[in-house]
């Protein structure tokens, strides 16, 4: 009889000591949670710091047909020294994109597929886009203007040509780099997505 009452108190005694354990973790898990929360939203505001993506309207009045380039596929380095900034305390250009990727979703093997990207200058000075270039073969884009006035807009068009390579049964990203004069983000990139069957 005095071992089963001795059992029973150790088993209390030992239920007590893990209740009071997991009393004491709670707080802990919930600040480690709550740590990470924070930490994963400053990490997301620093990498959309310098973004050039929102929201804003146009019409067809406001797209510029001027200067218009073709961008292709370059494997030199950037050039950004030969971008033509200007003075510092004038007035600035502002790039601004509608949207920075877009999801061409599913496409045939031997499909040719083409997407509108708008670029918007939102600054007090004329945008200038001084060199684009895609990062492969299978990419091309179309500027409607490389010379963008303050409140104007230039419509750039993406082709993806999915029978360049083999590409049959892969998921595949496609970009353009864009250098310009605007001076808190000279190189933008925007890039497209697809899925690429094994049938044409």
């Amino acid at each position: 009889m005095v071992n089963s009452n001795s059992s029973s108190k150790k088993t209390i005694q030992e239920r007590s000591r893990l209740h009071h354990q997991r009393q004491r973790l709670i707080p802990t898990i919930m600040i480690t949670s709550f740590g990470v929360i924070l930490i994963g939203l400053a990490i997301y505001f620093i990498i959309n710091a310098g973004s050039a993506q929102a929201s804003f309207d146009y019409d067809a009045d406001d797209v510029v047909h001027d200067h218009p380039i073709k961008a292709v596929h370059e494997m030199s380095e950037t050039a950004l020294e030969s971008v033509q900034f200007l003075p510092q305390d004038g007035p600035q250009p502002k790039i601004v994109l509608l949207e920075d990727f877009y999801n061409f979703g599913v496409v045939g093997s031997n499909e040719v597929v083409s997407h509108d990207f708008v670029i918007s200058n939102q600054g007090e000075a004329s945008l200038i886009i001084s060199r684009a270039y895609t990062t492969c073969g299978c990419t091309t884009a179309y500027f409607t203007a490389t010379i963008i006035a303050p409140g104007k807009v230039a419509v750039m068009t993406m082709i993806y040509d999915a029978g360049f390579h083999d590409a049959r049964g892969q998921t595949v990203r496609r970009g353009i780099i864009i250098e310009n004069n605007d001076p808190k983000n000279p190189q933008v990139e925007l890039w497209a997505q697809a899925t690429v069957r094994d049938t044409p």
